[in-house]
């Protein structure tokens, strides 16, 4: 699947973001090795902390279905009336939950402003000495 594909899947993932306190919509089109897409998108809470990002959302539809091997995720987000959005990295706990499934050096994490404006990395170079599950094998 093309990074412009992928992208557009996020921002329509976008617009279905609940962000009645921060108004600051993200969405996530996460892309499994076999080829199945998984969107999502952030969802607030007035409590704040039950929030859950679009990337987790994303992850956890996957997991939830029996996906486990993971290629890529697109991410756009920005000010829920922007009408020109920027680049939006994940959060640390997003990472982190990156880091659990994906491939350290091969997963792909396209940060996009629109569908031709984007930039790749990858898992180590977002999270540089990330601790996953080969930390804790004997």
């Amino acid at each position: 699947m093309k990074e412009s594909e992928l992208i557009a899947l996020a921002l329509q993932a976008r617009e279905k973001a609940y962000t009645p306190y921060s108004h600051f919509k993200v969405g996530a089109a996460l892309l499994t090795k076999s080829g199945n897409v998984y969107t999502g998108c952030n969802i607030e809470n007035a409590a704040y902390t039950p929030s859950n990002c679009a990337e987790r959302t994303a992850f956890f539809k996957a997991v939830s279905e029996g996906e486990r091997e993971f290629a890529a995720i697109a991410i756009v987000g920005g000010a829920e009336n922007a009408t020109e959005l920027g680049y939006c990295a994940p959060c640390g706990v997003c990472r982190q939950v990156m880091m659990e499934f994906c491939d350290y050096d091969s997963f792909q994490v396209i940060l996009a402003a629109k569908e031709n404006e984007y930039q790749v990395y990858t898992l180590r170079e977002i999270l540089p000495m990330g601790f996953g599950p080969k930390n804790l094998q004997a």
